[in-house]
């Protein structure tokens, strides 16, 4: 969401951000609606103003017994009063006319995001350990590895027949040891971030209000990628959207930045822009569990806490010692709230000021000023699933079994081999 202020003492600067990201220039046709919206404002407030001024000088003419003069003048008050209505819808309409194509606009990128239309376009950021396909030290004796859905499947221990006899494709049984292995990912993802990283554990609501999906900005542009909850409320689509909605409407002090939540949550969403995408295995599930990561950072600390968030990212893939690599996404393909994102397992953004606009979050400095708008950043931290599919594919044996990585067996009660039952 952008200051439509702001936009036009930088409409140079705010359209060269919406050319990297491949869009269309908008500053003339938004400041234009800005102008209409001044007008209403002006002319609504001018009516106001002579309904005043007019009230004064029938108290007047009343006073000097100029009744014809005072009905004359009663006659302009009931006119103004009967166009009142009218003035107020033009104002209104040409609010939410603004408003509307304000909130369709993605966030502008960072200066130092490389430039390109799709993710062919994105630059490697980090590399870790070696596919062990290359020489690495797992898959000795694989001489044909097999994926995810191949190992679960032969081991009796995930069904997507039996899922989808449930409810349809992009959903998943497991059961018995995988079913353990999918909750230890996730136990252990969450123990790391709130033990070593300092993250507050929370667990919020799995459905919200319209006003909280809009606050970060998955209404109204990707409503088709969501589930509807009856008439009031959304399956959350991450566990993003209620924690970043923890501050919102509200007024921090600086001394309570950065605050840092997680929550492992089940999430859902109806990937309607994925058709025909990753439609065979796990990667692309209507339902699914993820460790999310949410900072809230006074502005000039957002920066850093981007780094912050994706070393603590990076730390759970580390321990599971998975070789994985780290993507800056450039301006065609990251997301339409983020400044910057970088991405490959897991995937953590910048989002800056835009969603607290759309939430009103604000903080006011040690000193007093303010109250600013907050900085917000989001991250995977991972998402379950995916780790999971890592973890099979990687620690697979010859025999079709998965050895448990190290760092798991504590959550497995000492079970180091995932074996047909």
């Amino acid at each position: 969401m952008y200051d439509i202020k702001w936009i036009r003492e930088n409409a140079e600067a705010f359209d060269r951000g919406l050319k990297r990201r491949g869009l269309e220039t908008l500053s003339s046709s938004l400041l234009a609606l800005d102008d209409t919206r001044r007008a209403a404002i002006a002319k609504a407030q001018a009516a106001q103003e002579r309904r005043n001024a007019l009230s004064k000088e029938i108290g007047k003419a009343m006073g000097a017994k100029d009744l014809a003069l005072a009905e004359k003048l009663k006659a302009e008050v009931a006119a103004l009063k009967d166009a009142g209505p009218a003035l107020e819808a033009e104002e209104r309409a040409a609010v939410e006319a603004l408003s509307e194509q304000l909130a369709a606009i993605p966030n502008q990128p960072h200066e130092d995001v490389p430039e390109g239309a799709d993710e062919h376009g994105n630059v490697e950021h980090s590399l870790h350990g070696e596919k062990p396909e290359q020489g690495g030290k797992r898959l000795i004796g694989v001489n044909q590895p097999k994926e995810h859905f191949e190992l679960g499947e032969a081991l009796g221990q995930m069904d997507f027949e039996k899922a989808a006899k449930l409810s349809g494709s992009r959903f998943v049984v497991l059961d018995r040891q995988i079913a353990r292995l999918n909750r230890a990912i996730g136990q252990f993802m969450l123990d790391t971030h709130v033990e070593e990283h300092g993250y507050t554990e929370v667990n919020p609501p799995l459905m919200v209000r319209d006003d909280a999906m809009f606050g970060t900005a998955q209404l109204p542009k990707f409503r088709d990628d969501q589930f509807r909850a009856g008439e009031d409320h959304w399956l959350i689509p991450t566990a993003e959207v209620p924690l970043t909605n923890l501050v919102r409407e509200s007024i921090l002090s600086e001394e309570e930045l950065p605050c840092r939540f997680t929550a492992l949550t089940p999430c859902f969403r109806a990937e309607a822009g994925s058709a025909g995408r990753d439609t065979r295995g796990m990667l692309r599930q209507h339902q699914f569990e993820k460790v999310e990561l949410v900072s809230i950072t006074a502005p000039e600390k957002s920066r850093e806490e981007h780094e912050r968030m994706l070393a603590c990212a990076e730390a759970v893939l580390k321990k599971l010692d998975l070789h994985y690599r780290v993507m800056t996404l450039c301006t065609g393909d990251m997301g339409f709230a983020s400044q910057k994102t970088c991405r490959e397992s897991s995937s953590c953004s910048v989002c800056g000021g835009f969603p607290a606009r759309r939430m009103n979050a604000r903080y006011k400095t040690k000193d007093g000023k303010g109250p600013f708008f907050v900085h917000t950043l989001n991250g995977s931290g991972t998402a379950v699933g995916r780790a999971l599919i890592a973890v099979m594919e990687n620690y697979q044996n010859a025999d079709g079994s998965i050895t448990v990585p190290e760092a798991l067996v504590p959550y497995m009660r000492g079970v180091t081999r995932i074996e047909k039952a």
